[in-house]
C-alpha cells in the first residue's frame, strides 16, 4: 500500500514537472517581446543559480554517497555541458521560440528523446531496433508535416533553430550520460548553470550595448522572469532529479509529452496562437513517436 503510494506521489510530481517545462516556452514568448534571448537567459541563470544555492544548502545528503564537488579533472567536462548545453542549446531554444511560437518550439523540443536514442546508437554503439526505427521515422515525419504548413522565412529559421538545440542537447546529454552518474546529478546541474551564468554574461552585455531599447523592468515582465527562473529552471530540476532517484528513467519520459501539450493550450488560450491541420497531424506523429519509443516493446530475438 505504502509503495502504490509513492509510486502515485512520483507520478504527480513528474506531472507536475514536464507541465512547468512546457509553460517555460510561453512564459519566455512573452519576455522576448521585450528582452533579447541572450539577456534573457543570463537573468534566468542567474537567478537560478541564486536559487540552487540555497536548495544545495538546505538539503540533505545524498542517499546513494555520491559526491557534490566536482574534482579538477572533471572541470572540463561540467564547462562543456554549461557552455554548450545551457548556453548554446537553450540559446538556440530560446531564439527558435522566438520566431517560430511557444507551441511549434516545445512540440520539436519533444524530439529529444528520439534524439538521443539516435546519438546512443552512434556514439555509444547501441544497436539500432526496429522499435527504434519506427520512433525517428514519425518524428522527422511530424516535422515535416509541421514545416510544409508555413513557409515564412523566419519560422522556418525558427524551426532549425529549435532542431538545432534538440541536437545539441540529445548528443551532449549522451556524452554526459557516464559522468553524471559518478556525481550528484543536482550538483552537477547546478554547477552547469553557474558556468551558464557566467558564458551568457558578456552575450547579455552585447545585447544591451546593441539594444538599448529593451525595456522589461516592469513588475509584469520582472515577475514572469521569475517564474521562469524559479518554475521553469529550479523546480522542475529539482523534481526531475528526485524522481529519477524513485523511479526508472523510462518511466520517467513518459511523462514528457506533456510538455507539448501544455504549452500547445497555452499557446492558444494566452498567446492566441493558432493550431493548423499540418501542426496537429506533426504534433500526432510526434507524441506517437516519443510514447512508443516508451511504451513499445521490443520482441526477444
Amino acid at each position: 500500500m505504502q509503495q502504490q503510494k509513492n509510486d502515485k506521489t512520483t507520478c504527480l510530481l513528474l506531472a507536475l514537472t514536464t507541465i512547468f517545462w512546457g509553460s517555460l516556452y510561453t512564459a519566455s514568448k512573452v519576455l522576448l517581446d521585450v528582452i533579447q534571448p541572450f539577456t534573457l537567459l543570463c537573468l534566468r541563470y542567474i537567478i537560478a543559480a541564486i536559487a540552487m544555492t540555497i536548495l544545495q544548502r538546505l538539503r540533505k545528503p545524498d542517499p546513494n554517497g555520491k559526491p557534490r564537488r566536482i574534482k579538477g579533472g572533471d572541470w572540463k567536462y561540467v564547462i562543456m555541458f554549461g557552455l554548450g548545453g545551457y548556453v548554446l542549446s537553450i540559446g538556440l531554444q530560446q531564439y527558435g521560440t522566438k520566431l517560430a511560437g511557444a507551441s511549434l518550439a516545445s512540440l520539436i523540443n519533444c524530439m529529444n528523446p528520439i534524439a538521443i536514442c539516435f546519438f546512443a546508437v552512434l556514439l555509444l554503439h547501441e544497436r539500432m531496433t526496429m522499435k527504434k526505427v519506427v520512433c525517428i521515422v514519425s518524428a522527422v515525419a511530424g516535422a515535416v508535416c509541421i514545416v510544409g504548413g508555413d513557409a515564412g522565412g523566419g519560422h522556418i529559421l525558427g524551426i532549425a533553430l529549435s532542431l538545432g538545440s534538440v541536437l545539441t542537447w540529445s548528443a551532449l546529454s549522451v556524452f554526459m550520460r557516464s559522468f553524471s552518474q559518478k556525481y550528484d546529478a543536482l550538483t552537477v546541474t547546478t554547477y552547469g548553470i553557474y558556468v551558464a551564468a557566467i558564458g551568457t554574461l558578456p552575450l547579455m552585455l552585447r545585447e544591451i550595448i546593441t539594444h538599448p531599447e529593451m525595456d522589461f523592468l516592469h513588475a509584469k515582465y520582472i515577475l514572469v522572469l521569475f517564474y521562469v527562473a524559479i518554475f521553469c529552471t529550479t523546480i522542475p530540476h529539482s523534481l526531475w532529479n528526485y524522481c529519477l532517484s524513485r523511479a526508472e528513467a523510462s518511466t520517467c519520459s513518459l511523462f514528457y509529452p506533456i510538455q507539448p501539450l501544455t504549452s500547445m493550450v497555452l499557446g492558444v488560450l494566452l498567446l492566441n496562437e493558432h493550431m493548423t491541420v499540418g501542426f496537429i497531424a506533426g504534433a500526432v506523429l510526434i507524441v506517437f513517436g516519443v510514447l512508443y519509443s516508451t511504451l513499445g516493446k521490443e520482441k526477444n530475438r
